[in-house]
């Protein structure tokens, strides 16, 4: 069965979020970059993006990742990761991929939405 890709918005605790399903390729990426570009636009610059319905990530959406990052740290703001699987679970497609391409160290990594928006929450180790 294949899932559409879709991202959807909303707000939790102060911080935005984004819950992206599907695929995260070459050709659904620029929907996610332009999303998060709209977020930080708006002033949201604490900003939760959940993976857990990715079940496919390819360079593309490993490079909107990290401009995401870059960007919302240029805007002194904070990105959150939630990964399939609760992040450090191997057989998770997107913390593979990025432990691959060694960027997963990059990224504050939570289990669930709650853990993400919790200000005394630890970040999953890498």
């Amino acid at each position: 069965m294949v899932v559409a890709f879709k991202v959807t918005g909303g707000e939790r605790g102060g911080w935005a979020v984004l819950r992206v399903s599907g695929e995260l390729d070459l050709v659904t990426s620029p929907v996610l970059r332009q999303r998060v570009h709209d977020e930080v636009a708006e002033g949201r610059h604490s900003l939760v993006l959940d993976l857990s319905e990715v079940h496919f990530c390819d360079s593309s959406g490993v490079g909107v990742l990290i401009a995401s990052r870059r960007l919302i740290r240029s805007c002194r703001g904070r990105l959150r990761l939630i990964l399939p699987a609760r992040g450090a679970v191997e057989d998770s497609h997107v913390n593979r991929v990025l432990g691959a391409l060694g960027v997963r160290r990059l990224f504050d990594v939570y289990g669930d939405v709650a853990e993400a928006v919790d200000e005394g929450s630890e970040p999953l180790s890498a």
